[in-house]
């Protein structure tokens, strides 16, 4: 199997699976009448991230997130060349996981979709920020000492779990193109996903440079 194919069948599995377990949770406790509540809903994206990272970090690097591989890209951390495919495979595990969700639960009506409980405009500003603060904190345990490797899928699952507890209840806590986009085609529900699609992506890209400033000459290993 060609080395690129199994990276994208990792990439593939890993948001399928995440996908499946952080918006089926939503789904579930609504289904359940909150049996989950929202700190077990937030608790299970940050478990079911840090589970992937562990299981196909060494694979595909485990971004399972458009945004993370677009800032990779541009830090000069990942091939231009291999974006495009890693965009895809991560896009087809996503709608496949929300493809699922539906012939689970037929009459859900919004199948974990991120929706803003406030303004627009609010929403896109917390997207921006909690994406940007999953950015470098992805750059930053991807650097350096193998020590800090070996954490990385806490560190990274614990940020998911505490941006989705204190942002969840008002702009969703998506971080994520994907992740929005999957359970908005899936269930028809398309009208905010503009936010979703674009601060996700401008928040990995303002990481970048803070990350540049910070570490200043160091190479990146």
């Amino acid at each position: 199997m060609p080395p690129l194919f199994r990276r994208l069948l990792a990439e593939f599995l890993g948001t399928y699976f995440m996908i499946l377990v952080g918006t089926g949770a939503i789904v579930v406790n609504q289904v359940t009448g909150g049996s989950l509540t929202h700190l077990g809903v937030a608790l299970t994206w940050g478990l079911i991230v840090m589970v992937m990272i562990y299981t196909f970090g060494d694979l595909s690097g485990a971004h399972m997130n458009p945004a993370v591989s677009i800032g990779f890209t541009v830090a000069g951390r990942f091939p231009v060349r291999e974006l495009l495919p890693y965009i895809a495979a991560q896009c087809a595990g996503a709608l496949a996981a929300s493809g699922t969700l539906r012939l689970l639960f037929p009459t859900n009506q919004f199948l974990g979709s991120t929706l803003p409980a406030g303004s627009d405009l609010q929403a896109f500003i917390l997207e921006l920020l909690l994406t940007a603060i999953l950015m470098l904190v992805v750059l930053n345990v991807s650097h350096g000492a193998k020590e800090k490797g070996i954490t990385a899928g806490i560190t990274v699952g614990a940020t998911i779990a505490f941006e989705a507890l204190f942002a969840g209840p008002i702009c969703g806590a998506s971080m994520n193109p994907v992740r929005s986009l999957a359970p908005a085609l899936v269930s028809g529900h398309l009208e905010h996903l503009w936010i979703y699609l674009t601060a996700t992506i401008l928040g990995a890209l303002i990481a970048v440079p803070v990350f540049a400033l910070l570490r200043g000459r160091e190479k990146a290993t």
